[in-house]
């Protein structure tokens, strides 16, 4: 079509349902092509400063790596660089194995980090980049409550004034998250097989705040480039890092563990046993107020197909498919469904004006590829908890690293790459990590208990050899 006929031909709509980094980041990638975009989110817009005081308690930072990055830097607005700006780079695990002692495990073999990023600076960075965009509206305070996918009609409620709303669009886009309500009425129009799991354990946030060192300036109070964890097999704590010198800890255990806690006194014992180097750390009286202030949060993993219906809709992120957070990859996944979406639009030419192309293949194309990536990084996720907690302090989890990342370091190229180099340093396709992982597991195992064996062997001959001498 040509540049005088696209002028001339009206052009899509597309109502983006959810104002989260996803969502946020879907509007950029429309707008850049060309659409009119409509973004809604039922929160207020955290960029008047009145409002991030009523900001609801989540984890100020999120893990930003290869794929996030990607998708950050394919749009080529310069948001990769704008955000490497504002970021804490993290090489690795500093385990605390107790009795203060320390274990460092790095993540990369050639030296690959991934980012400890503040969610707030991240959102504020795209939607500030958003309202640059003459065909971009944004509407805050505006709760999605229904609409017709067939005519492209939108119910809203104003939460400001509590009067309704209504818009239409040619595609509708729901990002609003794990409790989707997209999804809902998408579940409406489709056959969508369905499936949402919680686990047994919760999770709660408490703070590390800065030291302040001779010259009384503040300062970090653990090495600010690890991501910190106790396990402690069936449950265990974590730590990043804050641009502010602080660390935002998350306790993660069994919700009988959580209640089993019912006194200051139960609490602090419950901390000298297992996290003692924590407790000055923390404080004690700002453990102790943290602990029974701070909500408990659940965790669950949703799964669920097809994301799209005809050429009118399409759920991305959290929506289509929430996993636990035990693998850093959620709001990276998010990032990356809306870097192939756009691909996908572009294999199959749809364009920004009204007409007759493949948007209902595109769309459909778009369940068919994303949804095995999905269903193995929600699986990645749920395995990668019981390796924080427990796997990591055992020999047998050590000796395979070790020999997986000599093999990767001596031969980069060939088959055989760690798991977490596969899903954390490179955009390929979680599916493809997963079935590599497979293949290259039966090998490792041969090796290590050939390693095993030898080591056995020789330990027995040398003290035969020595009993011989007595």
């Amino acid at each position: 079509m040509s540049t005088s006929v696209q002028e001339t031909v009206p052009k899509r709509r597309v109502a983006i349902i959810g104002g989260g980094l996803v969502g946020a980041l879907a509007v950029l990638y429309f707008a850049k092509r060309g659409w009119q975009v409509s973004l809604f989110e039922l929160r207020e817009d955290l960029r008047v400063p009145e409002n991030k005081k009523n900001l609801s308690h989540r984890s100020i930072n999120l893990a930003l790596s290869a794929r996030g990055l990607s998708a950050l830097k394919r749009i080529s607005l310069g948001l990769d660089d704008k955000i490497l700006e504002h970021v804490i780079h993290m090489k690795g695990r500093m385990i605390h194995l107790g009795e203060g002692k320390l274990k460092s495990q790095l993540y990369g073999v050639f030296g690959e980090c991934i980012y400890s990023v503040e969610r707030e600076i991240l959102l504020e960075l795209l939607l500030n980049t958003a309202a640059t965009f003459t065909n971009v509206k944004m509407y805050f305070q505006h709760q999605f409550k229904r609409c017709n996918f067939d005519d492209g009609i939108l119910e809203f409620e104003n939460k400001k004034t509590g009067n309704p709303f209504q818009d239409s669009a040619d595609l509708i886009i729901g990002a609003d998250g794990a409790f989707s309500a997209v999804r809902t009425q998408l579940m409406r129009v489709v056959r969508m097989d369905y499936s949402q799991e919680y686990i047994s354990h919760a999770y709660l946030e408490l703070t590390i705040p800065p030291r302040v060192n001779d010259k009384g300036e503040e300062e970090f109070a653990m090495d600010p480039n690890h991501l910190h964890i106790w396990p402690r097999h069936s449950f265990m704590m974590i730590a990043l890092p804050n641009r502010n010198k602080s660390f935002t800890c998350t306790l993660f255990m069994p919700f009988e563990n959580f209640d089993a806690l019912k006194t200051e006194d139960d609490l602090m014992e419950f901390f000298r046993k297992y996290y003692a180097d924590s407790i000055p750390l923390i404080g004690e009286d700002q453990l102790k107020e943290g602990y029974f202030r701070n909500p408990r949060g659940s965790l669950m993993s949703i799964k669920c197909k097809p994301y799209h219906y005809k050429d009118r809709a399409v759920i991305i992120g959290d929506a289509a498919h929430c996993m636990v957070p035990f693998y850093g990859q959620g709001m990276n996944c998010g990032f990356q469904d809306v870097e192939m979406l756009n691909g996908i639009f572009e294999e199959y030419e749809i364009l920004a004006v009204q007409s007759s192309d493949k948007l209902a293949l595109a769309l459909e194309e778009f369940t068919k590829r994303r949804h095995p990536d999905a269903i193995a990084i929600c699986d990645l996720a749920m395995y990668n908890y019981i390796e924080m907690r427990s796997s990591v302090v055992k020999p047998w989890y050590l000796l395979r690293k070790r020999i997986e990342e000599t093999l990767y370091w001596l031969f980069p190229t060939r088959s055989i790459a760690p798991l977490y180099t596969m899903v954390s340093f490179s955009t390929m396709r979680y599916s493809e990590a997963v079935q590599r992982w497979k293949r290259q597991g039966f090998l490792l195992n041969v090796i290590g208990v050939s390693i095993l064996t030898t080591v056995t062997a020789a330990s027995i001959w040398i003290g035969y050899y020595r009993f011989r001498r007595i």
